[in-house]
Formats: structure tokens, C-alpha cells, sequence
């Protein structure tokens, strides 16, 4: 197989003859672009302007509402916070009166307990009266002589 080689001189290669140091989306300046094509990459240089704004100016709206969110967010946190904060006070105040009124019932029942205790003893000693007295009957009645 024969390869053909084109005629007349090679076409260069985009950015071959720029130097290193250049910017490589600067328009060729060069005798091959007329001014149709400068018209066409100030166009487009134009548009790519355009859309990188437009593209920063979604990325600023972006932030700012991030922003906004993360503000309104720490609001709704701080106003979360202050109304647990003020539940749990109401919470212990709460059980601090329920303490209360059941300290106050288990007293009431431990001074009725002690009542009843004492009438407890005062039966009991009462009953040991009865069996002396009833002891010292029996014993009467047994050493009696019969006539």
C-alpha cells in the first residue's frame, strides 16, 4: 500500500506556533484568519464571558441561600433549645409538687400509723390487765377450800 501525502504545505496544528508564554484562548492574530473568523472568537469569547457571569452569578444565589438557610436554621435550633429548656423547667416544677403533695400523703398515713399503734399498745396492756386479773381469779377459785 502506498500512502499519498497531501499536497502543499502541512496544515498547522491549533497553538503550534504560539509561544508557551501566550494565553492558548487568545484569537490568532495571523494572516490565515480573516475577519469573519476574529468576529466569531470575539463572539464567542463573548458568550463564554457571558455564561461564566451567568454561572457565578447561580453560584453566588446559591451561597446566599445556603447562607439564608443555615441562618434560619440556627434560629429554628436557638428557638427549639429556649422551648425545651422551658418544658423541662415546667417538667420539674411539676414533679417538685407531685413530691410534695405525696410527701405530705405519706406523712398524714405515718401519723395515722402511730395512732393506730398506740391504741394497739394501749389494747394490748389492756389485755395483760385482763389476764392478771382473770390469772388471779383462777387461782382464787382453785385454792379455795370447798365447806
Amino acid at each position: 500500500m502506498s500512502r499519498e501525502e497531501p499536497e502543499g504545505p502541512e496544515p498547522a496544528q491549533l497553538g503550534e506556533d504560539e509561544p508557551p508564554d501566550e494565553e492558548p484562548d487568545r484569537p490568532c492574530a495571523g494572516p490565515a484568519l480573516g475577519p469573519r473568523s476574529s468576529l466569531l472568537f470575539a463572539s464567542l469569547d463573548a458568550a463564554v464571558e457571558g455564561l461564566q457571569q451567568r454561572a457565578q452569578d447561580a453560584l453566588s444565589r446559591i451561597n446566599s441561600g445556603r447562607e439564608e438557610a443555615h441562618t434560619e436554621l440556627s434560629a429554628v435550633r436557638n428557638s427549639l433549645l429556649l422551648k425545651v429548656s422551658e418544658l423541662a423547667e415546667q417538667l420539674e416544677e411539676r414533679l417538685f409538687h407531685r413530691y410534695g403533695f405525696h410527701n405530705e400523703l405519706i406523712q398524714e398515713r405515718l401519723r395515722a400509723l402511730g395512732e393506730v399503734l398506740e391504741r394497739v399498745e394501749e389494747v394490748q396492756a389492756e389485755l395483760r390487765r385482763i389476764c392478771c386479773t382473770v390469772e388471779a381469779a383462777y387461782q382464787e377459785l382453785c385454792l379455795q377450800p370447798e365447806d
